[in-house]
């Protein structure tokens, strides 16, 4: 099989959606098939596949994010050279709708994961006003594919009751050679402080969309009630510095990856994240497979992967003062911190890559055979 996978951005590591999609890739070669990516930011290092940057300005907002040129033009001739058997679209921007459209015109089939929920973006830079028509815009370029794919039922749901069709559960899975509890490390908990205080731990771009203010407030009655605990973010954009300012006291890693990002996550105690606008979390999965109890948002993505009381803790969504009594719970009872940790790593187990990625191409499988009968029966 012939896959082409299109993302906005393809540097490693970035962000969670690149992670999957680099799964993904390695996925497909190690089962024989061929792929290639088209993208409008190439990775820094040696691509494991070819692939094709196509022309992008810079996201305003978003400066490390670029966005490409409406159309298809400019990866229509790569294509007709690689003669893809099923595109795969992982952002929902230009590019996704040019490789929809692409693949409308030449009858390729075309998929696409559910990896961002733009829809709820405009409430948090004032533009409230501008969520109904983000809906319209996302039916519009879901509704044109053979299938999408989601990865937690909660927001398989809401995609569902927002009228967009053809949808399929497959979540996301975890590297679980990566991000284990024996990386572990005391000289990276003696970093801050003695390494005896707990350590609550924060992994997410510093965007506003990721519910920042929620945890600042969280950190701050933390803050005037005890003074045993550390704060660590992990993580960098263009909110950070006037996050930072919110946040005195916390310690600030930056961006990370790879064994580095695995020795924070596995050597905190707590991982928080109160954002309500994912539709999986992978950060969540990996602190849970690295040992931590974590604590969320009740919503979307996080409520998709936690069971309350025995694998994390949820939080009333937007409520800075409920995620600090959540945090706090876990600090006042380090047994009971202990326990929910232990079940929620034995949980990430069960979100295996190698099952996620069988039912995967299982699926394209089944949609390019889908894709070819009616042309067989109009022949």
């Amino acid at each position: 099989m012939r896959i082409a996978y299109f993302n906005a951005n393809l540097r490693v590591g970035q962000d969670g959606v690149t992670r999957c999609i680099y799964k993904m890739i390695d996925g497909a070669l190690e089962r024989g098939h061929e792929a290639i990516a088209v993208t409008s930011t190439l990775p820094l290092e040696a691509p494991p596949i070819p692939m094709h940057r196509v022309p992008s300005v810079v996201l305003p907002l978003q400066k490390n994010y670029r966005i490409a040129l409406p159309g298809y033009s400019s990866f229509a001739r790569t294509l007709e050279a690689f003669r893809p058997d099923v595109l795969h679209i992982n952002s929902p921007c230009t590019l996704g709708f040019a490789a929809a459209k692409y693949g409308q015109h030449f009858g390729v089939p075309v998929v696409a994961t559910y990896h961002t929920h733009f829809p709820t973006y405009p409430r948090y830079y004032g533009l409230d006003r501008f969520e109904e028509l983000t809906w319209k815009i996302t039916r519009s370029l879901y509704n044109s594919v053979d299938r999408t794919f989601v990865p937690t039922r909660p927001i398989l749901d809401e995609l569902v009751a927002n009228r967009i069709e053809r949808l399929e559960y497959v979540p996301n899975g975890v590297d679980t050679a990566l991000f284990t509890t024996s990386r572990r490390s005391s000289e990276w908990r003696n970093r801050f402080g003695n390494g005896e205080k707990p350590i609550v731990l924060f992994v997410s771009r510093l965007v506003w969309e990721k519910d920042l203010r929620v945890l600042a407030e969280a950190y701050r009655l933390l803050r005037e009630q005890r003074q045993d605990l550390e704060m660590v973010v992990v993580g960098d954009g263009h909110a950070r510095a006037e996050f930072e300012a919110m946040m005195p006291g916390a310690h600030f890693l930056g961006f990370q990856s790879g064994t580095t990002l695995a020795e924070s996550f596995a050597s905190s105690d707590i991982f928080v994240f109160p954002s309500t606008t994912e539709t999986f979390g992978l950060v969540t999965l990996e602190a849970m497979a690295s040992g931590l109890a974590p604590v969320a948002a009740k919503v979307g993505g996080a409520a998709g992967i936690i069971e309350e009381g025995v694998s994390g803790l949820f939080s009333v969504p937007h409520c800075g003062d409920s995620l600090a009594s959540q945090v706090k719970v876990l600090l006042d009872h380090p047994e009971y911190r202990t326990t929910i940790a232990r079940r929620a790593h034995a949980h990430a187990q069960h979100f295996d890559w190698n099952v996620v990625l069988g039912q995967l191409f299982d699926s394209y499988a089944d949609v390019v055979e889908s894709h070819r009968r009616p042309r067989h029966r109009a022949a």
